[in-house]
């Protein structure tokens, strides 16, 4: 068995396409599909389930991934720390982040670490808070970005507060209420609403807020993407509420103050399993205490 094997096995299981995946590992897809054939024979069992429509996993697929993960893991991890030893950062830093992040400018951050920290490679991932928790406990991602209702502290991962914010409400610029200076819950649980789906952290947050207020609204539109969410709201479909520190990056639409709006909490969430120094290097940037402070590398070291 084959590191690369186990690279093949894993980008399939996350695109379910073996043309996006060897897109992905940068390979031919008659090599990728020889590959993970070749493994499959190794071990006697078959991992996918391949139709002219989909692939996905079969049970023994499924029970082969986390092992597979594990190991991929743990061999980056001990390149990485190899590289540490001799004074530079290498490695992966997988990031997971809501689509609302205020508390820190990302693409300012990033551009930091990129400085800094050249030979690392990075990696993106947009997502609800609840699932980038369980994806850094699972290993998927070293560290997430989350906005979460105050009530609420994330668990099985170790933790730094950002910051806090309250939600505003975010209408049309023709709105009838665009012209107030503030409002309350009761006057906005008249209104039609968009918002992010049920069961959803940035949904929570305001249902949270009006069921303790004893008020119901209707909910017409449920989407995942903020802007999507600001654009039907512009279109005069309803009216959505979001984080203040959010809000000036949306065209097209008013905010008005909420008197007893609900908060939420920004956090940075990372395994309690061990730090890459990847991602000692990015706590770092973002100066949160434990942060290691590597080395500053340069291309050409």
């Amino acid at each position: 068995m084959e590191l690369h094997q186990l690279r093949y096995v894993l980008a399939v299981a996350e695109t379910s396409s073996f043309t996006r995946a060897a897109e992905r590992c940068l390979v031919v897809q008659s090599a990728l599909s020889h590959q993970i054939a070749r493994l499959e024979r190794e071990l006697g069992a078959r991992l996918f389930e391949r139709t002219s429509r989909r692939v996905r996993l079969t049970p023994a697929g499924a029970a082969f991934l986390p092992a597979a993960r594990q190991c991929l893991d743990a061999a980056e991890r001990a390149a990485a720390e190899v590289a540490a030893a001799v004074g530079e950062v290498r490695g992966r830093l997988r990031v997971g982040l809501i689509p609302t992040v205020a508390a820190v400018d990302i693409p300012a951050t990033l551009r930091a670490f990129r400085q800094r920290y050249p030979y690392v490679r990075v990696g993106l991932r947009v997502g609800g808070s609840d699932a980038l928790v369980e994806q850094v406990k699972q290993g998927v991602i070293d560290v997430a970005f989350l906005g979460l209702p105050e009530t609420v502290q994330p668990k099985g991962v170790d933790v730094h507060e950002l910051a806090r914010d309250r939600l505003v409400a975010v209408v049309a610029p023709d709105h009838p209420l665009a012209g107030e200076p503030a409002v309350d819950l009761d006057r906005l649980a008249a209104e039609v609403f968009v918002d992010f789906p049920v069961g959803s952290a940035g949904r929570a947050q305001t249902d949270q807020a009006f069921s303790a207020a004893g008020l119901a609204r209707d909910v017409a539109f449920e989407v995942t993407a903020a802007d999507l969410m600001a654009d039907l709201v512009a279109a005069g479909l309803g009216v959505a509420m979001l984080p203040s520190a959010y809000v000036p990056r949306l065209n097209g639409v008013t905010t008005i103050a909420v008197a007893d709006a609900p908060a939420r909490v920004e956090h940075l969430v990372w395994s309690r399993l061990g730090r890459t120094p990847a991602v000692n290097a990015f706590l770092a940037v973002l100066k949160i205490p434990g942060g290691a402070h590597p080395e500053r590398q340069r291309p050409g070291r």
